[in-house]
């Protein structure tokens, strides 16, 4: 007998049995990705209005980027941010 307390399935399976995992792991992503990218321009001095320019887009473009409730994001826009903060984008599936 495990010393866990941890009883039934697990909070991916919990997710499945209501029909919103996808739905949550979209948020989940999109989110992270909102604060990576944040981070990021935090780190290295980045304003708004600088990383528009950069990107060569406006500045409520990079609100809607930053914003973790919009998941509205290209992967082209993904790998044109990641090449901007000198970063390269890693994707895999699990």
């Amino acid at each position: 007998m495990s010393d866990s307390p941890h009883i039934g399935p697990g909070f991916d399976e919990f997710l499945e049995e209501q029909g919103i995992y996808a739905e949550v792991n979209e948020t989940a992503v999109k989110r992270v990705l909102a604060w990576q990218i944040a981070e990021l321009m935090r780190e290295q001095r980045i304003s708004k209005t600088a990383m528009a320019k950069r990107l060569a887009t406006s500045r409520s473009a990079i609100d809607r980027l930053l914003d973790p409730e919009n998941d509205a994001i290209t992967l082209q826009t993904l790998l044109k941010v990641a090449q901007t903060l000198g970063k390269r984008l890693s994707l895999r599936f699990v």
